[in-house]
């Protein structure tokens, strides 16, 4: 079974104009022999009929469409993503010792902080089945001082189907009701509130709270926008004098999603292929827009990061605003400080109080690159294998690598009162928070309870291997863990970063 973290379907810097950009798989996009062109799904009519009227539109409008749209997105038909019957596999459903390492990093770095008794949250966005959060709370609830400090849970999830999962798994038959910012139930563990809210700037934000914050595999999915350095061809001016040469320079240009031509000859039952590739033309591809766009012109001027490549023609960077966005609410909620544009609720006219002292910490575990832009790198994923993002809308996962050196730029921007640990190989921070051992106490407790001495130990060792394996692209190495904590000077790394916890304590 695949995980998200896979290799993108690279992208051809040259030639980008109209051709397709990424290989298509085999789809069911047919023509009618009126030459009425039919779509492999609602949405990919719906987004077809879309750019006909109004042209182009970004990729971060392609994916928000793709994953979230309530008119057959990804994340909202109802349909189970993950495992094995799904498209692909995450960490949590791998091994439980991954949700419970988790739990014991909370409870280290609210150790670190004081141990305060009351007002602590904690909030995941993007939950999934439930399965990490569920991980997380049977752990903590062995360490009672910490967990009769929680106050409340938030989950921060758009999809109703998920949510619905979500509350099966944490809360049973406990009665869900819809309030103001979202829906309310009971979780199974200590009878605890959890709050669902479509957003995370639904959630309040209170400063004297103590949050803990969780992003497992919720970066990738945010929208990106992409830009391509390009010198405009020599161009001139009249001038009084004369006509006068001006000498172009580098400027970006947006990658735009825009609708793959008909093919010449019209089919019945099967797709046209690219002449590139053996597998059918995607509905869509990905062009270079003739001119610049309002985002070519704003975002890449964000960030020196980004000034550096312009120099270079053809070179490509992927930005995702959103997650700006996110990481610096995260950042204000555990610092303080002047909140960053929507931070608070969109029908809110006041912003909240200034946080007394910094407390509260966020954990982001992803896939991209250490510290580098990421380039070429969306993709599609269907049925565990690697498909082209721009295929069969609203059934295909799409994602990109995470720029964390711009998640934690961010994070400093929005609050002086955080500091920044990672990216560290989410394999080498496992094994640092003890993986292994426990892996180790639950194999002897596996044979013990089944009578095996082989199967059981066998299936959890192996589950163990694959998430800090760290050869080629093993989830070790490829996906990275990220820390948000408040400001010390450094002094006090936390745990998985520098500092050391006990796994076998309280976890059972």
């Amino acid at each position: 079974m695949i995980s998200r973290a896979c290799t993108g379907l690279l992208r051809s810097s040259r030639g980008v104009g109209n051709r397709s950009l990424y290989s298509g798989i085999s789809s069911n996009l047919r023509y009618s022999s009126s030459s009425t062109r039919l779509w492999s799904t609602p949405l990919a009519k719906n987004i077809a009929e879309a750019i006909a009227t109004t042209g182009p539109i970004s990729i971060a409008s392609y994916m928000r469409q793709c994953l979230t749209s309530p008119d057959g997105g990804y994340y909202t038909q109802g349909r189970d993503q993950f495992g094995q019957k799904g498209d692909f596999i995450t960490s949590p459903e791998i091994s439980q010792v991954f949700g419970e390492l988790l739990g014991v990093w909370m409870v280290a770095e609210w150790m670190a902080q004081g141990k305060t008794s009351r007002g602590v949250e904690m909030i995941e966005v993007g939950p999934g089945r439930g399965t990490l959060m569920d991980d997380m709370l049977r752990t903590i609830a062995n360490f009672k001082p910490l967990a009769s400090s929680i106050d409340q849970i938030y989950l921060v999830e758009a999809s109703p189907s998920l949510r619905e999962k979500q509350r099966k798994l944490l809360c049973g038959d406990a009665p869900v009701e819809q309030i103001e910012i979202g829906f309310r139930s009971t979780s199974k563990y200590s009878s605890l509130p959890i709050t669902w809210c479509e957003d995370i700037r639904f959630v309040p934000n209170d400063p004297t709270k103590t949050p803990f914050i969780f992003a497992h595999e919720f970066f990738d999915a945010l929208p990106i926008h992409a830009f391509q350095s390009v010198i405009p061809s020599p161009s001139t001016i009249t001038t009084p004098t004369g006509p006068l040469p001006t000498k172009p320079t580098p400027q970006w240009r947006e990658l735009v999603v825009t609708r793959t031509p008909p093919p010449s000859t019209i089919t019945t039952t099967t797709a046209t292929t690219s002449p590139l590739s053996s597998t059918p033309t995607p509905e869509f591809q990905l062009s270079l827009s003739k001119t610049p766009t309002p985002s070519s012109l704003l975002l890449p001027t964000l960030s020196p990061r980004y000034a550096k490549l312009l120099q270079h023609p053809s070179a490509l960077i992927e930005i995702s605003p959103e997650s700006h966005s996110y990481v610096a609410n995260f950042a204000h909620r555990i610092g303080g400080g002047p909140p960053p544009p929507s931070t608070h609720p969109p029908s809110s006219s006041t912003p909240p109080p200034a946080k007394p002292h910094p407390s509260g910490a966020a954990l982001i575990l992803d896939y991209g690159p250490p510290s580098t832009i990421p380039t070429s790198t969306l993709r599609g994923i269907r049925a565990h294998r690697l498909v082209s993002p721009l295929s069969h809308p609203g059934q295909v996962d799409i994602s990109a690598d995470v720029d964390f050196g711009a998640l934690a730029a961010a994070a400093l921007a929005a609050s002086p009162g955080v500091e920044v640990h990672g990216p560290v190989e989410q394999g080498a921070w496992l094994e640092r928070m003890g993986i292994r051992e426990r892996g180790e106490m639950l194999c002897k407790g596996a044979a013990t309870k089944n009578g095996n001495e082989e199967d059981p130990p066998r299936r959890i060792r192996r589950a163990i291997e694959r998430l800090v394996e760290r050869g080629g692209g093993g989830m070790g190495r490829i996906y990275k863990v990220l820390a948000i904590v408040p400001e010390n000077s450094g002094r006090r790394p936390p745990v998985g970063f520098g500092g050391d916890v006990a796994v076998e304590r309280g976890v059972g």
